[in-house]
């Protein structure tokens, strides 16, 4: 087993955005928009999450290599029972940071999840409407300068 040989590569200014969707009952998005979530504020929490696993994106995943991360910005928003996080990674560096944006995007998410799954249990425990959906990369930009 090897890594892609990226030393030929030049280093460029590179960045990626990402996104995904938790699906949340509306009384878990009502505890969330006044404070009352046990653990804290899920959004301070799963941005703290998110900023470690990105930065952690090498060790998790075989392939990508260890690259210098210039930015990281995760943002949250709500649209009707849905918590929207967009993740955007920076580098400069030869190789991409999309695997980078999508860890960030999954942990946030995770994370949420988390520290609300006491309101999104059902009375056998399961979670029938909570789902982490549409992860996906929404932009990649390489450019030489900036």
């Amino acid at each position: 087993m090897k890594t892609v040989d990226i030393s030929e590569k030049p280093p460029m200014h590179r960045t990626a955005v990402a996104e995904g969707r938790l699906s949340l009952n509306v009384e878990t998005i009502i505890a969330i928009n006044e404070g009352k979530v046990k653990k804290g504020d899920p959004f301070k929490i799963a941005e703290c999450a998110a900023l470690l696993a990105v930065k952690k994106t090498p060790d998790l995943i075989p392939h990508c290599h260890n690259i210098p991360i210039s930015s990281i910005c995760i943002e949250f928003s709500i649209v009707d029972a849905e918590i929207i996080c967009t993740c955007t990674v920076k580098s400069y560096y030869s190789t991409g940071v999309e695997m980078e944006a999508l860890v960030g995007v999954s942990v946030a998410l995770l994370t949420v999840w988390d520290m609300v799954k006491y309101l999104e249990k059902n009375q056998d425990g399961q979670y029938p409407g909570t789902a982490i959906t549409d992860i996906k990369v929404l932009k990649k930009l390489k450019e030489a300068n900036l």
